[in-house]
């Protein structure tokens, strides 16, 4: 007989239905705009997706950002574009997928500015002021005239219209994250004397136009949306600083149907869980829903549907956002709904998922292998083909890719023994989630291990060291060999080889603190892998009271943490933390 589940009502609120200008979405559970790696060149993979997403349960599935014109090409990077039909005709594909299981579809449109250094296109960036490139590229923008104005509302105005023929029930205004419309909104970077620079109703005016042009461009088919940063700044204090934001919202609060609401501090509000927790963005929310009679819809890493609860209850917002926890599982609404809270795949904060966009490589996940491979292997997140025969699978290591290997072979129909050497499972992943600020990573683990323990066909043998010979009398029809790997203790690098007289010089490895075997006396990190390894064993040995020294080939610390939205926080807080930093340069 089925085990059936029932939702837990303390989270009914949460699939209350949410009325959106003209649309109406099924419940809160709200897919805010984030970026693929995939874009405009594989339009069927992003469709396939967003449609998970919205057979998971997702009340509203956005795109990432959409360029509106040539004019704002952001390549290298691989985003969206809807420039002309053939975009609409890419972009149907996403609205069918979405449509076809009940959600509705969003459509971010983008304007970058003085952040596009438009290489392929070729196009002279221009913004509100000449500015120089926001990125980094040797190149300056120029300054907006009237008539540039008027012809950037026309192409905001025509790419409504095919977000609207390309199905899309949502379309955005975005006025935030330090593209063009953020520029024209603030005071320090907009330095015009016309009527859209100046006062703030000066400088609301673009917005204003944009938002009633867009509403008139879509008619009754669709829902405006804005979003809009809630602060100006962040203090030195880590508190939010309002400046005229304010009155600002307080100006524009009922003209979009929907706001979508986030903070000026970007590495905050997708901050990784080495430093930002869940709900983080809960102090900058309090003015929000008393100014404004529209839904609203903030994100915050939400992983806990007692937290997302709390927060529509305690009127924070209305819709609960996520591009995260729905990368980690595009079915969180549908297990809460059906009372399986316990199966949830909870977003450890990796940020690996970011990687893809910094990186110009599709999308991918710690948490969830078949992020970005729905439709070019067709794999399913909560879905995977029966076995062929009745065959017996030994699984050797039950460290994450151990753990991996043998829930998803178990939930084929495999029968699988799973065996590991030490009592507890989960391999590297459990030493690295003690280390400093790495807590969430022990997701990885604890619900594989859930998921294992539900499936009668797999078994687990703890405390089984197996050699070759062990292997061969086990007798299974396959082996999977998921022993996992040791730090090197040579400091070979990618950029070299530099043996080390290890009778003169105590050499340790991560694996070595880790295992509790700690230095003595002032020590030297020596950090040439640059992702977060290096600075966590820093601040590791410094909780422990030592002189740490943390010495890097690169021009900064953990460089690859920029692709995670870490690395503008690591070397201020590894000095907090009285690290002394020595780079390249």
């Amino acid at each position: 007989m089925a085990l059936i589940h029932a939702r837990d009502p303390r989270y009914d609120i949460l699939f209350e239905p949410v009325r959106i200008g003209p649309v109406t979405t099924k419940n809160r559970f709200y897919q805010v705009p984030h970026c693929t790696g995939m874009g405009w060149v594989r339009p069927r993979t992003v469709a396939e997706m967003r449609g998970v997403k919205a057979e998971g349960g997702w009340g509203v599935v956005n795109t990432e950002y959409c360029s509106i014109h040539p004019a704002s090409d952001d390549q290298l990077h691989i985003s969206a574009t809807i420039w002309d039909d053939k975009d609409v005709r890419n972009h149907r594909l996403m609205t069918d997928k979405v449509h076809a299981h009940g959600a509705l579809a969003g459509c971010e449109l983008w304007f970058s500015g003085s952040r596009s250094a438009n290489l392929a296109s070729r196009l002279v960036s221009m913004d509100v002021a000449s500015r120089p490139n926001g990125v980094g590229h040797p190149f300056q923008s120029r300054a907006m005239d009237k008539e540039d104005i008027r012809t950037f509302r026309r192409w905001h105005r025509n790419a409504a219209i095919r977000a609207r023929d390309a199905g899309f029930d949502i379309v955005y205004v975005y006025a935030t994250h330090g593209y063009l419309l953020s520029h024209f909104l603030d005071p320090e970077t907009n330095t015009r004397t016309d009527e859209y620079g100046g006062s703030l109703e000066n400088r609301t005016r673009l917005v204003r136009e944009l938002i009633a042009e867009t509403k008139d461009a879509v008619g009754d088919r669709c829902a405006v949306a804005v979003r809009f940063a809630a602060d100006a700044e962040v203090g030195e204090d880590g508190q939010p600083i309002l400046g005229e934001r304010q009155d600002m919202f307080a100006s524009m609060a009922e003209m979009p149907d929907l706001w979508d609401i986030n903070i000026a501090d970007y590495s905050l509000e997708m901050g990784a869980s080495r430093f930002v927790n869940e709900a983080a963005l809960k102090p900058y929310m309090h003015w929000v829903k008393s100014v404004t009679t529209k839904p609203v819809v903030t994100v915050g890493r939400f992983t806990s549907p007692d937290t997302m609860a709390a927060w529509v209850k305690s009127g924070l917002t209305d819709l609960i956002g996520a591009a995260r926890p729905s990368i980690a599982d595009p079915f969180i609404p549908r297990k809460i709904e059906e009372g399986r809270v316990e199966d949830i795949r909870e977003c450890i904060g990796c940020n690996v998922c970011y990687s893809g966009d910094s990186l110009a490589l599709p999308i991918r996940c710690t948490q969830n292998p078949t992020m970005g491979e729905e439709w070019r292997k067709g794999w399913h997140p909560e879905r995977i083909a029966a076995r062929g025969t009745d065959t017996q699978v030994l699984v050797v290591g039950a460290g994450p890719a151990g753990l991996e290997a043998a829930r998803a072979l178990g939930a084929r129909g495999y029968r699988v023994a799973l065996a590991e050497a030490s009592r507890v499972l989960g391999g590297r992943v459990v030493r690295e989630a003690a280390l400093p600020g790495m807590r969430e990573y022990i997701r990885v683990r604890d619900w594989r291990e859930g998921q294992i323990a539900k499936l009668p066909n797999v078994e687990v043998f703890r405390e089984s060291r197996l050699t070759a010979e062990d292997i061969r009398e086990f007798g299974a029809d396959h082996v999977v060999i998921a022993t996992g790997a040791r730090w090197r203790r040579d400091l070979f690098t990618g950029k070299r080889f530099e043996p080390v007289a290890a009778d003169t010089t105590p050499i340790f490895t991560p694996d070595d603190i880790m295992d509790g075997r700690l230095p003595e006396g002032p020590t030297v990190v020596y950090d040439a892998d640059g992702y977060y390894m290096g600075g966590v064993i820093a601040e590791r040995l410094r909780a422990a009271g030592l002189e740490v020294t943390l010495v890097t080939p690169e021009d900064r610390v953990s460089p690859w943490t920029l692709n995670t939205g870490e690395g503008w926080r690591v070397p201020g807080h590894l000095i907090n933390l009285g690290i002394t930093l020595c780079t390249a340069q």
